[in-house]
């Protein structure tokens, strides 16, 4: 089968790569759509990040080179002998996070936790094997492509939680790249009334309008800090920080209530310095948040089921898999009216 396999900085190739045997608890999938996510990019401008190059993963047992791909969807190719949940032709998505826990009975993460994609091979592959607790039904009337967007929304459902976000609440969200934009449409379908959109780029900010956001600033442009305030002037509510750089750490909680909350979900390559005093004489709470609970996955299936979350404008480019490198990641560090970029593998819907 063919794989784009990991071998280091700026170094992904497609090659011909034997699927590993299956587990007696896995399902084999025929991966359908796979999404190119902002930390894979980041595999590939500034890795190793995730992606384990020393020693095997405590969880996986994954060691680069190794196959990327998180965000995926596909259909049941093959199932292990003790599969009990899923039979070969079932419509499913992949939750990547691997943890110490099982999904029926442990909802958390952050007990140790690894990614399938990044700390195992993964969707970035004609067919790839997933424990059977990773895997999920899709309803009928999901199609797989837009089923490939569910991790990357279920990263923002997640953070939307995180925020203790309420109905009339008041948001900004700095950085409308790929995970900005979809926690842009979780928190208006979370009830908030204000979504105040922060970026460098007028087109992505143009795609955050059509993905609800009421107020659009760039920052290369004004001081963000005081445009936030001059539409509300108290502070928002919940800020969101998924930029990933010092000044907008600081500037997401400079635009936040006295005892609102700021929720970090960018991914950091180097360490930034931070003033702590920032947030004492604020009173301004900070938390964070990765991935996703399985709970929270299945909600994000049921919300884009039904229609609640609609994020399929995020999607600006689909292309084969051949492409992956120079039309995929290569388009993506250079591209910034791109935002998500859709791989073609089976192309079933």
């Amino acid at each position: 089968m063919k794989a784009a396999v990991w071998h280091g900085r700026e170094d992904i190739r497609i090659e011909d790569k034997a699927l590993s045997p299956l587990k007696d608890n896995e399902v084999t999938i025929r991966v359908a759509w796979a999404g190119i996510c902002g930390s894979d990019l980041h595999e590939f401008e500034e890795g190793p990040v995730f992606i384990p190059t020393q020693a095997r993963d405590g969880l996986t047992g994954g060691l680069a080179p190794l196959t990327m791909g998180h965000e995926f969807s596909g259909v049941v190719e093959a199932v292990g002998k003790n599969v009990t949940e899923y039979k070969v032709g079932d419509r499913v998505s992949v939750n990547p996070t691997i943890t110490h826990g099982k999904r029926s009975e442990y909802d958390d993460i952050y007990d140790g936790f690894s990614f399938i994609g990044l700390h195992c091979d993964g969707g970035f592959a004609d067919f790839v094997n997933v424990p059977e607790s990773a895997v999920y039904h899709l309803p009928d009337h999901l199609s797989l492509e837009t089923a490939a967007l569910i991790e990357p929304t279920a990263v923002a459902v997640q953070a939307v939680k995180e925020g203790g976000l309420r109905f009339g609440d008041t948001v900004a969200v700095f950085g409308a790249g790929p995970i900005g934009l979809v926690t842009i449409a979780a928190a208006k379908a979370g009830g908030a009334t204000k979504v105040i959109a922060l970026d460098l780029s007028d087109s992505r900010l143009e795609m955050a309008k059509a993905m609800g956001a009421t107020h659009i600033i760039n920052s290369g442009k004004e001081d963000a800090v005081t445009a936030v305030r001059n539409i509300v002037p108290r502070g928002v509510d919940v800020a969101f920080e998924v930029a990933g750089v010092q000044q907008t750490v600081e500037q997401s909680i400079n635009v936040t209530r006295p005892r609102g909350t700021m929720v970090i979900i960018s991914i950091f390559a180097a360490p930034i310095t931070w003033h702590p005093m920032q947030l004492i004489n604020t009173g301004v709470k900070v938390t964070s948040s990765i991935a996703y609970s399985p709970s929270s996955f299945q909600e994000t299936i049921d919300l884009m089921a039904s229609g609640q979350l609609d994020v399929t404008p995020i999607v600006t480019k689909k292309i084969a898999f051949d492409e992956i490198v120079n039309e995929g990641f290569e388009t993506l560090v250079s591209d910034k009216t791109q935002a998500k970029i859709l791989v073609t593998l089976s192309g079933e819907q």
